[in-house]
């Protein structure tokens, strides 16, 4: 396993460093000069050179690189042009919200995906395996923008449920104590239960909204994948030997069906926290999302370079995690390794 693991660490340098070139590179194509944009529309020529200058945007696109990779190796991403604070810090400060509300939105949609997934295997062409079909083809269907707008005009509009989209905690509830940056987990820590039934009401809908998003590829690999072990010579086997229906279905089917699971849940992860990017513009979120898009939006290089880089990170640690996750679910993955 760790000979594995580190095999995939190695093989992902190249990945990261392509990242790193292709991030700076489409940054410096995004329209709009920031420049100008810092200097303000009543800005002369000279002013707006002279902002330039002092970015150090005057000089070569080769120069630029080397001293950004440079930067980069030391730990440093840069200063956002658009807030004044370094990179790393405003990554950091907003991470933590954008993991919570994408771990909840996985979370809402294992929940009902899984069993929807195993039911629709068990009684194919039933009226629950149509109900799956269904639902998986309005998950894919529906832009999640869209969902997000109306979940929040049924809702917080018409019905008065939800509170008001605007961030993780309304402007009068106390912040809980910065343990791990997740409002739900350190609220409970703390144990500021009111704060707690706060952060959940705010939460529900963007990730019930990114759930809505991931059901269709978990409930649809879950039945495909069911399907193939329920017909394989094992199953039948259990069948014979008349062992309890319970105990085949999840002691042995589900078991030996998780593996392409993981894998979809591993990709969907990833896929939720680039629909982040949507979702927390529609519920005024304050994760890197929102962050990222304002900096595309200005053509804040440093921001967004910092963005791309800080997903290539998290997806390289992701994919270790499902391997690691493989080698406890099917031991032929650990003797292989």
């Amino acid at each position: 396993m760790l000979k594995m693991l580190i095999s995939r660490i190695a093989a992902a340098v190249p990945s990261l460093f392509g990242v790193l070139v292709i991030a700076f590179v489409l940054t410096r194509a995004l329209p709009g000069d920031p420049a100008a944009f810092l200097a303000g529309p009543a800005a002369s020529k000279e002013a707006i050179e002279e902002i330039r200058s002092s970015l150090e945007l005057d000089r070569g696109l080769m120069a630029q690189f080397v001293d950004y990779t440079r930067d980069v190796f030391r730990g440093d991403l840069g200063t956002s042009w658009s807030t004044g604070q370094p990179v790393m810090t405003e990554l950091i400060s907003r991470m933590p919200a954008s993991i919570e509300l994408t771990l909840l939105g996985l979370i809402f949609a294992i929940a009902i995906a899984v069993p929807l997934g195993v039911l629709s295997a068990t009684r194919p062409g039933s009226w629950i395996d149509h109900s799956c079909r269904l639902v998986t083809t309005a998950g894919v269907s529906l832009p999640i923008f869209f969902t997000g707008l109306l979940l929040v005009y049924v809702f917080y509009f018409l019905l008065g449920w939800a509170p008001a989209p605007m961030g993780r905690l309304s402007l009068f509830s106390d912040t809980p104590p910065g343990i791990t940056g997740f409002f739900l987990l350190d609220s409970v820590l703390a144990g500021q239960w009111a704060t707690f039934a706060e952060a959940l009401r705010h939460i529900a809908l963007p990730a019930i909204n990114l759930g809505i998003f991931a059901l269709a590829p978990i409930a649809r690999m879950t039945r495909a994948s069911m399907l193939g072990v329920l017909s394989s010579d094992f199953v039948r086997t259990a069948r014979a030997h008349q062992l309890p229906p319970r105990k085949i279905l999840y002691g042995y089917a589900l078991h030996n069906a998780l593996l392409p699971v993981i894998t979809t849940l591993g990709m969907v992860f990833s896929f939720l926290l680039g629909a982040n990017v949507l979702v927390e513009k529609v519920f005024s979120w304050p994760g890197v999302g929102s962050f990222a898009l304002e900096a595309v939006v200005i053509s804040d290089y440093a921001a967004v370079q910092g963005f791309v880089l800080a997903m290539g990170l998290f997806y390289v640690f992701l994919n270790l995690f499902i391997d690691i996750v493989y080698g406890l679910v099917d031991p032929r993955v650990r003797i292989s390794s």
